[in-house]
């Protein structure tokens, strides 16, 4: 699949695809079963979906996911196994709910960088947003409201 788009990555892995696939499944039997008004089925539908949320993880947490970002040219193919999962994925909600804390060696991990001030280094004049503001919150240069 990667051939045809050059380098770029398509993000394909065969957890998403059996996770999607299942998740289809489970669609289908829960919309039939609401046009036939029947809730066993609508449950069994259900069960079905929360199954493939537990079948793509556990397909990620063995390999066959990707880590966030795109991946370098030579992973890009869906049939590439990710042998660095074992370590966990950093800032990937799955692996941490696994116990895994996604650190690999000389890879530090972004949440630990600390936010910057929202003042200068002078610590006197503060950086402005380039979020406009309320009509409420638009001061002049004296400080006073407009």
């Amino acid at each position: 699949m990667s051939g045809l788009h050059g380098t770029h990555d398509l993000g394909h892995t065969v957890a998403g695809w059996t996770g999607t696939a299942i998740t289809v499944i489970g669609c289908c039997v829960a919309g039939v079963a609401m046009t036939r008004g029947s809730a066993p089925d609508l449950a069994l539908g259900t069960g079905v979906i929360a199954v493939a949320g537990l079948v793509t993880w556990v397909l990620h947490l063995s390999g066959w996911g990707k880590p966030s970002g795109p991946r370098p040219v030579r992973e890009q193919n869906w049939r590439v196994r990710d042998h660095e999962a074992a370590q966990g994925h950093p800032n990937c909600l799955g692996c941490r709910i696994a116990g895994r804390t996604g650190t690999r060696r000389g890879a530090a991990a972004s949440w630990s960088t600390p936010l910057p001030s929202a003042r200068t280094s002078q610590g006197s004049v503060p950086i402005r947003s380039a979020v406009p503001a309320g009509a409420s919150a638009v001061r002049n240069e004296s400080g006073g409201e407009h």
